[in-house]
């Protein structure tokens, strides 16, 4: 069954080339849902094919609308509006919608296609050097979320985690556990391995900054102060030591990343996020290197006096940009060439997705042109998901100061707020412990979850956990409330919705806005895909959210006298349950059926 939109789309096309002769493409034409302040479902904005009627907009919207209504026995009326075409479907037409929606299972979701290239989406990609934080939470929620959403698009998904197990940053916390941890472990200090290991990370960063102040203050500038660090020599020369392949050095190394994985996968856990590989980029960097190495007796790449390898970007608006340390170690880039050339290799995939924040914009610009430059025809499939910085109400985080919102404590604290509020409202009144407890895991996450992705990716946010629990206004928790409400309703009906048999009846305002929702949700899926943004599925559920409960407001269901209305009604409210449902799954969210 053809939606609105396309059955506008279609008879636009066959008129112009009717009436003008001319080929026009359904895709050029503007169409939106009609404001509430005006009469009708669909709308046409006509102002650019007046350069084909040579008429008004107000003309050529008014031929347009007779026509429609003359071709297609679903409209029945229309405005003008200056230059929009304002088009009123018919009752029937609404009720034949849902009806056909009796009959399909996962509306909105396409199945996934056989025999396509799989599209990897990279998304997390912690440091083994701290917990993860608020930071980390918005990039797993995105990447899981697009993920998802793609595979809802009938897309096959590889969902990929780049774990960044060596180098400079992660030498600073092993050696300052090596200076003061006293043989100190997660199990003695009672501390997670991350979060034990963040401590070091931050214990490091205190002694540095002491060490640099002292050398400043003998007239040394900054710049040379943090490279004669006694303390920054003695990390680098564990990180030549790590490279040379150390024993001690490689066990300390192994010992504490054992810590902090263990650490990590509890907190995956909790947020609902796994992967279907995880790479380590101490097994990606040696064939970085080795990218680095052929680029550079191939030509492409540059070797200075002091032994770095570069790359020279210049004609392509760039700059140079290091690839390889003057001491041979390598940096970022160096193990991003080689797990790109892994993956490309072993999956053959048609595009790679990196969920990375905005700050990394150079960074795979330059990737991106460093592997075309090195002659890797694949290059064009990767894409950048760049996404904004999450703010706390007081600035930024900062890792090496331990200025970050811990992503552990935070979800404790969420779940002690939902609890806290839940209770207070009396929404698990009559719940056994257990099922009291689940609720608030559901609550919290939804929470935190459908805040952060309610925001679009591209726009930095300010995140406020106070905002984010709130069972009325824009929040997860007021997308449950209304999925449970309506399920409360489907309880008290003796029937399954699905077998119920539709008979044709008058549709109310209220209803319409309802059903106009239901039907735009497979496009809103596929603009999400289009656009990697969760943020068009989250406001979408809302949005039906906030209508289904101004029709519960007005109208009854249950207690409806005509049983061909209440019939529609309950068909209306329990598709309307499905589509939340499916909807808020894209995010990552669980649905309650009672609260």
């Amino acid at each position: 069954m053809k939606n609105p939109s396309t059955l506008v789309a279609e008879a636009t096309v066959s008129y112009i080339k009717n009436a003008f002769n001319h080929d026009l493409d359904a895709q050029s034409l503007t169409l939106q849902s009609t404001r509430k302040d005006f009469d009708g479902d669909i709308t046409l904005v006509v102002f650019p094919l007046t350069r084909i009627t040579r008429k008004s907009p107000t003309e050529t919207a008014n031929m347009i609308g007779e026509a429609l209504k003359a071709n297609l026995p679903e409209v029945d009326g229309f405005n003008v509006i200056q230059g929009f075409l304002n088009i009123h479907f018919t009752d029937y037409f609404w009720w034949e919608q849902i009806q056909y929606l009796q009959t399909l299972k996962d509306f909105g979701i396409i199945p996934q296609r056989n025999g396509q290239q799989p599209i990897l989406v990279e998304f997390s990609s912690p440091n083994t050097n701290k917990p993860l934080h608020l930071g980390h939470i918005r990039n797993n929620l995105l990447g899981a979320s697009v993920s998802r959403i793609l595979s809802a698009n009938g897309q096959k998904v590889i969902k990929v985690n780049l774990v960044n197990d060596r180098g400079i940053h992660i030498c600073k916390s092993m050696l300052a556990w090596q200076k003061w941890g006293n043989g100190e472990t997660p199990e003695t200090s009672g501390m997670k391995g991350d979060h034990l290991v963040g401590k070091y990370y931050v214990e490091f960063d205190k002694h540095y900054k002491a060490e640099v102040a002292a050398i400043t203050e003998h007239g040394i500038k900054l710049e040379e102060a943090e490279k004669k660090a006694p303390i920054m020599l003695e990390v680098r020369e564990m990180l030549l030591k790590w490279e040379a392949g150390d024993r001690e050095i490689r066990q300390l190394w192994s010992k504490m990343n054992g810590w902090v994985y263990k650490g990590f996968e509890s907190t995956y856990q909790k947020m609902g996020i796994e992967f279907d590989k995880i790479y380590y980029e101490s097994n990606t960097y040696l064939t970085g290197k080795t990218i680095v190495a052929e680029g550079l007796e191939n030509g492409i790449l540059a070797q200075k006096e002091d032994g770095s390898v570069w790359i020279d970007l210049t004609n392509d608006g760039l700059d140079e940009k290091l690839l390889l340390r003057s001491d041979g170690t390598s940096v970022y880039m160096t193990q991003d060439l080689g797990t790109a050339d892994l993956r490309y290799g072993e999956f053959h995939p048609q595009s790679m997705i990196y969920v990375v924040g905005n700050e990394q914009n150079y960074h795979f610009d330059v990737l991106k042109i460093a592997l075309a430059r090195l002659n890797k025809p694949w290059a064009a499939t990767i894409r950048h998901l760049s996404y904004g910085m999450v703010e706390l109400p007081d600035g930024k985080m900062k890792s090496r100061e331990g200025t970050v919102v811990d992503a552990d404590d935070l979800m404790d604290q969420m779940y002690d707020t939902a609890r806290q509020m839940t209770e207070e409202l009396g929404k698990a009144d009559d719940m056994t412990e257990p099922e009291a407890s689940e609720l608030y895991r559901k609550v919290s996450l939804a929470a935190l979850k459908y805040f952060i992705l309610k925001v679009d990716p591209k726009k930095n946010m300010l995140f406020n956990p106070a905002d984010s629990i709130d069972f009325n206004g824009n929040t997860g928790p007021f997308i449950q409330y209304t999925f449970a409400r309506i399920k409360s309703i489907m309880r008290k009906i003796d029937t399954n919705p699905a077998d119920i048999k539709l008979s044709p009846v008058e549709i109310g305002l209220k209803e319409r806005q309802v059903v106009r929702l239901v039907m735009q949700f497979p496009q809103i899926v596929i603009e999400a895909g289009k656009e990697m943004s969760p943020a068009l599925i989250a406001n979408y559920c809302f949005e039906l959210a906030k209508e289904f409960n101004q029709f519960y407001h007005d109208f009854s269901i249950l207690h409806e006298n005509i049983a061909e209305k209440k019939a529609f009604r309950i068909v209306l409210a329990w598709q309307t349950s499905e589509i939340l449902r499916n909807g808020m799954s894209l995010l990552g969210i669980e649905m309650p059926d009672r609260m």
